[in-house]
């Protein structure tokens, strides 16, 4: 029986005790055909030296610079691609994961040829000291406002979202692709840089017949935004949920969410950057981002 092949992508930035976690914890996986590399973005805390010697065996890939989730993924993807890797894994460094995760993930994409993408149950790290309370059961879109949920979030698991299910997206955190997906609606849009590329990526596939499934027998657990935060994630957070609008859905579904974002979303994101958690270049960073949104084509 043909087992395939899954290139499995970590993408690194000045992240390498968490890549070091990831890897370490991928050595009891029990999927028997699977294949690691490392794409660093142009890390300067000595990543690069320090992974190499800890596992030679694996293939590190050097960009010169921050080419963003979106960008340094799409060179792993390319490389997994001309190795003719039948699925592509993009695996967040800061992520450690269950021994049945990628052989759960693999059995429900192989099961129907319409799933195109997948993605497993995750776990905060640790959320006051607990590790299983959910941070993402699959995504819901809501396109009115232009924003999503994850499903079940912060809840402790019992058993709610046991059941598989389609699902508006996968989180990139962990989600796995079919090359003949990547093949039909190709990479991963690099303007985005981050946030926001994984849905756009997902409704390229959806246009395309593609399903995204939640997957809730596989289990990882998610350090959360060990490689961003502050004012970058305030900047494109809200700059690509402008593009994202503007990418995939009516010139009517766009004006309702502009309607929607400054009537009622503006004024609460400036009252908690500023008000709640008194941080006015944050806030600045939001502006910025509402601003280029509206430029951006």
């Amino acid at each position: 029986m043909h087992t395939p092949l899954v290139a499995i992508i970590i993408l690194n930035w000045n992240g390498k005790e968490d890549t070091i976690k990831c890897l370490e914890s991928m050595h009891a996986v029990t999927y028997a055909n699977y294949d690691i590399m490392i794409v660093d973005n142009g890390s300067t805390d000595g990543s690069v030296v320090c992974l190499r010697e800890r596992y030679p065996e694996i293939d590190i890939i050097e960009n010169t610079q921050n080419l963003g989730f979106a960008g340094g993924n799409n060179v792993g993807i390319t490389k997994a691609m001309d190795r003719s890797a039948d699925y592509v894994l993009l695996l967040n460094n800061d992520v450690v994961v269950d021994l049945e995760f990628l052989q759960e993930l693999v059995d429900v994409a192989e099961s129907d040829q319409e799933v195109g993408f997948v993605g497993p149950k995750i776990y905060y790290e640790s959320y006051k000291g607990k590790r299983d309370v959910i941070e993402f059961a699959g995504a819901r879109l809501n396109i009115r406002r232009g924003d999503s949920r994850h499903i079940g979030q912060n809840e402790a698991d019992v058993g709610q979202h046991d059941k598989i299910r389609e699902v508006d997206y996968i989180t990139g955190a962990c989600l796995l692709v079919k090359k003949e997906v990547i093949r039909k609606i190709g990479l991963i849009d690099p303007v985005y840089f981050m946030y926001w590329e994984d849905a756009d990526w997902q409704i390229r596939g959806k246009k395309m017949g593609y399903k995204s499934v939640y997957v809730p027998a596989s289990k990882v657990w998610h350090k959360i935004s060990a490689a961003s935060g502050g004012e970058t994630k305030a900047y494109f957070l809200t700059r690509n949920r402008f593009l994202f609008m503007k990418k995939n859905f009516s010139r009517s579904a766009y004006l309702s969410f502009l309607i929607y974002f400054f009537m009622l979303h503006f004024g609460l994101e400036s009252g908690l950057h500023i008000l709640v958690h008194n941080s006015p270049k944050t806030f600045s960073a939001f502006c910025k981002g509402v601003i280029d949104g509206l430029k951006i084509t």
